[in-house]
């Protein structure tokens, strides 16, 4: 790689902080255009970096070497599918689109136009997660538990979008499924849903959920979702066939709010850059979107009468 490659960030919400942060300490990046729809946000961008409101002005006029959205769900696929079609990479934030069948259009059209098109699955890149996927590789797994439990108020940084159904895709199933479905994924590969029970509050809004899964190995697995836990807790449990069980608290050592998120998205736009100047090929990150869409899709598609618990 003989310059930087330059990015161009769609969405300055709550998220993107960490984008912008990672495109900061990476030799590899170079920040050159940010896009909101929202003045605001644009305001904290002067000097060199150019300013859009509207995507499609952005693609034309920057002309940027691969591209960040971080837009809210219900708009991933229209963004997404411009820049695919205009031959730019696509780091999209999970999930990849609203639905499993918009997630279908945009692999298409990557695959059709050999764009990469990565989603930022940000929880794969943690370092305790890491750590143990490097102990389970190659060793017979039982089971696999990821709980994913936090209060969804004190993390929508202004984001009210998340509470709206039509917008999200749905409740903590649509939005933070995605990211505990790829870990188990990473650790057991393609996956079923075999039972569910989701909790649902009086607007609709899924705030709790129980999915069950099973891996192709005969391994099963277990994802706990909560959006009204007080507190955060987001960890992995893994028991081996021999009997020891090995653990990952993807929060440990990360004392401030969020922390966590720093290094996860340093280690995705690092993924990204080698995917977008051709250095790699890509990855199972790059290609789960759309497997972990069709999970949350066969979660909610196959719900349980409320008080009927979890099947097998």
């Amino acid at each position: 790689m003989n310059r930087p490659l330059r990015l161009g960030v769609i969405g300055l919400g709550a998220i993107s902080p960490y984008y912008l942060a990672a495109v900061e300490r990476l030799p590899e990046w170079e920040l050159t255009a940010v896009c909101d729809a929202r003045a605001e946000p644009l305001e904290r961008f002067p000097g060199p970096v150019a300013r859009f409101s509207g995507h499609r002005t952005l693609l034309a006029r920057a002309r940027p070497d691969a591209l960040v959205v971080a837009v809210p769900n219900d708009v991933h696929l229209p963004v997404c599918r411009d820049a695919l079609s205009a031959g730019v990479p696509v780091c999209v934030e999970k999930p990849l689109a609203l639905t499993a069948a918009e997630g279908r259009v945009l692999v298409d059209l990557a695959h059709r136009g050999g764009v990469p098109l990565m989603t930022a699955f940000h929880r794969r890149y943690n370092t305790a997660v890491r750590d143990l996927a490097h102990q389970v590789a190659g060793r017979e797994v039982r089971s696999v538990r990821v709980r994913y439990l936090e209060r969804i108020e004190e993390h929508l940084g202004g984001e009210e979008w998340y509470l709206d159904p039509d917008r999200c895709g749905g409740g903590c199933l649509a939005d933070n499924g995605p990211n505990a479905f790829d870990v188990v994924r990473l650790l057991l590969g393609d996956l079923t849903v075999t039972g569910r029970a989701i909790e649902r509050d009086g607007h609709g809004v899924d705030r709790r959920a129980v999915i069950r899964l099973r891996g192709r190995t005969g391994a099963v697995a277990s994802v706990e979702l909560d959006w009204s836990y007080p507190g955060e807790l987001k960890d992995v449990e893994v028991k081996l066939a021999d009997g020891e069980v090995l653990g990952a608290d993807m929060l440990a050592g990360h004392t401030t709010f969020k922390g966590s998120l720093w290094h996860e998205y340093e280690a995705v736009l690092r993924e990204f850059a080698e995917l977008a100047d051709g250095r790699r090929p890509a990855g199972p990150g790059a290609h789960g979107g759309l497997p972990a869409l069709e999970l949350v899709e066969a979660a909610y598609g196959r719900a349980l009468p409320a008080g009927q618990g979890v099947g097998r």
